[in-house]
């Protein structure tokens, strides 16, 4: 009887489990009404946490996080055949085992709030102690100006740059050399702006880009494992600014705004020409986006200070997304993402556009137009 008694028992690590998330969630509230408490706890909790989940899957030359998502299924079926084995049997086992797989999920909140849940409420990188940008209301000639900046930058790169005809640029060296060149200026910029972490890492290629490619998801920082993963099915000229970003998340930038910005300026202050090409030319995309939504005929005179192989290379880009612009997975993963967005208090998807606030701040800051 003893026995039986004992096996309906709670697992003493499910029990640790279901105890540390309710103190997750009481870390997550604090999060939200103490800025300098999320300071706090990124500073000396996430950030060495974040420095060693990188460490540790770094050298793994595969994208951990992929391979446990593909293992899904197969985690789901063994579990439900072990319930239907051992504990099918009375509700108070069903009862057991439920709150057993509830301690399972528990884990990834676990992490998500020790490694990732912080940065989200602290500071933004505009801030005096950051980046100390006049983020404001914009106008058309702010967009206008911006733009061309940038369109001129594009032009300084794109002689720097190999074409193919009427098609895409191609990036002169393999995905290791990228990730090597981009440790290198995030080490550069670092330096200047300790508010990030400096370590390295590397951006890991996914193995299904091309299904992924449907979700429309171009990268993603898998918190559970601390890796940036990149999508390497879109375009050459997208991927040094697609891994800065998520290098920027793995270095505890959360918001989507934030690691664009912070990805432009590590991109645009590489030593290599296609890398800086990368960040000026994404930051154009975003920028000039806004100014075609506030006056085309203005945008159209922007484009058209763009050389005529980049906005080729543009072109051939739409052409591109065209085979997975209106899939239903893209749609699914738009509305998952907006949703997780806005749960951590940000604009949802929006907020990957609110990237332009900040680059027309940098512009004006330093006196770029």
């Amino acid at each position: 009887m003893s026995r039986a008694v004992k096996q309906e028992r709670l697992c003493p690590l499910c029990i640790v489990s279901l105890a540390l998330s309710a103190v997750c969630l009481g870390l997550s509230l604090a999060f939200r009404f103490s800025q300098p408490f999320a300071e706090l706890f990124n500073q000396a909790v996430s950030a060495p946490l974040r420095c060693l989940l990188a460490a540790v899957t770094t050298p793994i030359p595969f994208s951990l996080a992929e391979c446990l998502l593909l293992l899904t299924p197969v985690f789901l079926f063994l579990l439900i055949r072990h319930a239907v084995r051992y504990h099918a049997h009375s509700w108070r086992a069903v009862g057991r085992y439920t709150l057993e797989v509830i301690s399972l999920v528990c884990v990834l909140f676990i992490l998500f709030t020790l490694t990732f849940g912080a940065p989200y409420f602290t500071a933004s990188i505009d801030s005096q102690d950051k980046l100390d940008l006049d983020r404001r209301e914009l106008s058309t000639e702010d967009l206008f100006h911006s733009s061309m900046y940038l369109a001129e930058q594009v032009s300084k790169q794109a002689p720097l740059v190999l074409f193919e005809h009427q098609d895409f640029s191609h990036m002169p060296y393999s995905y290791r050399t990228l990730n090597d060149k981009l440790n290198a200026a995030y080490e550069t910029f670092c330096e200047q702006y300790p508010f990030v972490d400096s370590f390295y890492s590397y951006a890991k290629p996914v193995m299904l880009s091309e299904p992924m490619s449907y979700t429309h998801i171009t990268g993603v920082y898998s918190f559970f494992t601390g890796e940036a993963n990149v999508n390497v099915n879109f375009p050459d000229y997208t991927l040094p600014f697609t891994a800065a970003h998520e290098l920027a998340h793995q270095r505890g930038i959360a918001r989507e705004d934030e690691a664009n910005f912070i990805a432009y300026l590590v991109c645009i202050s590489s030593e290599d020409a296609y890398i800086r090409y990368s960040g000026y030319l994404n930051m154009f995309e975003y920028v000039s986006s806004a100014l075609y939504q506030a006056d085309k005929e203005l945008y159209y005179e922007v484009r058209s200070a763009l050389p005529v192989a980049v906005r080729y290379e543009l072109n051939a880009y739409s052409n591109f997304f065209d085979r997975y612009r209106d899939s239903t997975a893209g749609q699914i993963s738009s509305t998952v993402n907006d949703s997780y967005l806005k749960l951590q208090g940000t604009e949802g998807t929006r907020s990957y556009g609110l990237v332009v606030d900040l680059a027309v701040a940098y512009d004006k800051k330093n006196g770029h137009y």
